[in-house]
């Protein structure tokens, strides 16, 4: 059976997506590594789903659910880097913003849905969320008030989710209607405008 991680993307990630124009397109690739920032994709195998999350204003939104196809370098990747100057995975430089040039850093190859900003995980839904570790205890997020999060560090990392709450964020996201365009989203603080149906 399959496990369901959370991953969370920073301001600077996000922003890069936005800049790169690539809300709406689906990454090949995400990227695994040894450092908060960056986390490691531990525990995580093939046919694995992974949420990636990014927090705006207290609101937690998923920018995209991938599944794990293999986390192996392959040919799509690119030259090896001869040296420290060299880009890490030429072949996705379209990507890199997801972790390519981070600490340790190797590909994550995904099948996933496409990046986008406008799917928010409802608030009573936020505080429920579960997390398990390998030793099979549970936790819930921190800093949860009213719905809204006020702090980010319990997101922070990579973690698998508890097969109810795995279950929860996959009907969220199969529920999200379709893609706010870019134009409604206002560009300066990333705050999304209601859709309208």
């Amino acid at each position: 059976m399959s496990d369901a991680f959370t991953v969370l993307w920073t301001h600077d990630t996000c922003r890069a997506l936005r800049k790169a124009d690539r809300v709406g397109e689906r990454p090949p690739v995400a990227f695994s590594g040894v450092h908060s920032s960056l986390p490691a994709w531990s525990g995580a195998r093939v046919g694995d789903e992974v949420y990636a999350l990014h927090v705006n204003r207290c609101v937690v939104f998923v920018v995209s659910r991938m599944r794990v196809i293999d986390m192996e370098r392959r040919d799509c990747c690119g030259t090896s880097p001869a040296t420290w100057q060299d880009p890490a995975f030429p072949g996705h430089g379209d990507w890199s913003m997801l972790g390519a040039d981070g600490c340790g850093a190797t590909a994550v190859h995904v099948e996933a849905a496409p990046v986008r900003f406008d799917i928010p995980i409802p608030g009573d839904l936020l505080a429920g969320l579960t997390w398990r570790n390998s030793r099979g205890r549970t936790r819930g997020l921190k800093h949860v008030v009213d719905g809204r999060l006020e702090r980010s560090v319990s997101l922070q990392g990579f973690y698998r989710l508890t097969s109810e709450s795995a279950g929860e964020l996959a009907e969220v996201v199969d529920n999200a209607g379709p893609l706010v365009p870019m134009a409604e989203q206002v560009t300066g603080s990333h705050a999304l405008r209601p859709s309208h149906p």
